[in-house]
């Protein structure tokens, strides 16, 4: 739980970043592997890589800054650096994925569908750099599981706090799991970003129950997270169920 991993002169390497480049990096090679096995042009999956991920960090962002939105305003320079929401990642990185197939004239549905389970799989090393840097910290709790951060942590330091930033990766590193899998299924690879959504947000949903860290903002008694989980979930169900309809329909046709 040391956020500073090395310091070399004036320059300090940060486990949070480290976690989040590894992340990218193991997101990126197991992307390239499975676009050749899949018979996908490598080419268009690395300039997708490449917005996504600049897009993906702007939309983090710009959702941060309107949950914290009167802090920004009281001290914008100080608080632009801190602070990132999931949502706004993914939002910002799927819009930017759909403009860039579109642009190059391919299908985004496929691109976007095998990009899901190794976006889910880059999230599992980002929930581990929170875990480090001790952000996305939990509520107090008295069970034998609390983690207790030292002082210099974003988490409050010397309290036994529930371990949502290793709960949220183990649910990130089996979500991966479970789309990898339904990806490289023939029958149900068109599924993979709907299953994502639905089990992405029901897993969000519940585990910001046990957030403690008040800043992430709140939409009446909601997190902002679980606001937006709501919406991600009903737009996954709807996309799974117009994949079934109209392999139903193929099937009559054929």
């Amino acid at each position: 739980m040391h956020n500073e991993l090395l310091q070399i002169g004036n320059l300090t390497v940060h486990t949070y970043g480290l976690m989040i480049a590894l992340g990218i990096f193991v997101a990126d090679t197991l992307l390239t592997k499975q676009a050749k096995k899949h018979n996908l042009d490598t080419k268009i999956v690395e300039g997708l890589i490449l917005y996504t991920v600049l897009f993906g960090f702007v939309g983090a962002k710009i959702v941060y800054i309107f949950t914290n939105f009167q802090g920004f305003l009281r001290d914008p320079i100080g608080n632009l650096p801190n602070g990132w929401v999931v949502y706004g990642g993914i939002i910002g990185g799927l819009i930017a994925g759909i403009v860039y197939c579109k642009k190059h004239h391919v299908d985004p549905k496929i691109y976007i569908n095998l990009a899901f389970p190794e976006v889910a799989l880059a999230q599992a090393f980002g929930r581990l750099g929170c875990f480090f840097a001790g952000c996305c910290y939990g509520k107090p709790t008295t069970s034998k599981f609390g983690l207790i951060f030292p002082k210099g942590s974003f988490a409050p330091a010397g309290v036994a706090l529930f371990p949502t930033q290793i709960l949220s990766s183990i649910g990130d590193f089996v979500l991966f799991l479970i789309l990898f899998r339904i990806y490289n299924s023939d029958e149900y690879q068109e599924d993979t970003g709907a299953w994502y959504m639905i089990l992405y947000s029901i897993g969000r949903f519940l585990i910001e129950f046990l957030r403690g860290d008040v800043e992430r903002g709140f939409v009446g008694i909601l997190s902002t997270s679980q606001f937006i989980a709501i919406f991600v979930l009903a737009t996954g169900v709807i996309w799974l169920y117009l994949n079934k309809k109209a392999r139903k329909a193929k099937t009559v046709k054929e």
